[in-house]
């Protein structure tokens, strides 16, 4: 399958809304166009609870800033510290397997957390990332794909503050089973730029995608070498 590019789309810490209708807005251009470019969207988030499809109708009546969306999974807890990933993907053939995509967003957190010297792993019936050898979740996945272009994604606990967690199950577990990078690797956590870099990496990887700024300066230099070659 040949290699394709995607957008990145940095947005530090954006108000989880704005974020989710901007999500809605690439997929409604991505299913109009064969051509609209696929796009990462790296983000922190404003205190906030989303609740997936499968706990979407029992939100505590109490909680503040919760929202009930179409991904998969149960109820999640975002905040600064925590690396939201959202990939907006066209899956082509070969990649049309919902299962795929959850194993590569996993594979890609593995790699991550692999390169600052955490381990983590995949548990059976339950997606997203744990800590090797301890009861301990730090990565969180729920996607939805519709026309198979994918939305939502990945969140990484980093240094965030995970007393929130304790107001939901999340992902159905109680809430002393989340853990940070921060809390796994103490004064060698990595702040959330370099993750990001490092996410980025690895994601090109697993998903057979490049940065579109790659794919730039790949035609800058097969242009000059052209040149160069018309020149000589």
């Amino acid at each position: 399958m040949p290699i394709a590019f995607f957008e990145i789309d940095d947005r530090g810490v954006n108000d989880y809304n704005e974020t989710y209708y901007t999500q809605l807005d690439v997929i409604n251009k991505k299913k109009k166009s064969d051509y609209y470019p696929d796009r990462l969207i790296l983000v922190e988030h404003p205190d906030v609870y989303t609740f997936g499809r499968k706990s979407k109708n029992s939100i505590p009546w109490n909680l503040k800033n919760a929202f009930a969306i179409e991904r998969g999974g149960e109820a999640t807890f975002h905040n600064p510290g925590q690396l939201v990933c959202y990939p907006l993907l066209t899956l082509r053939e070969g990649e049309k397997d919902v299962h795929l995509h959850l194993r590569r967003l996993e594979e890609t957190i593995i790699s991550v957390l692999k390169e600052f010297g955490s381990l983590g792993e995949r548990r059976t019936g339950a997606t997203g990332v744990w800590i090797v050898g301890k009861q301990k979740k730090i990565a969180s996945i729920g996607i939805a794909i519709s026309s198979w272009v994918t939305f939502h994604g990945v969140a990484l606990n980093v240094n965030n503050d995970l007393s929130g967690f304790s107001k939901i199950d999340p992902c159905g577990f109680n809430a002393n089973v989340m853990t940070s990078m921060k809390e796994e690797l103490g004064d060698s956590c990595p702040a959330i730029e370099i993750l990001k870099k490092s996410f980025i990496k690895h994601f090109s990887t697993q998903f057979n995608r490049l940065p579109a700024e790659i794919a730039l300066n790949l035609k800058k230099r097969e242009t000059t070498k052209v040149d160069k070659q018309l020149v000589e």
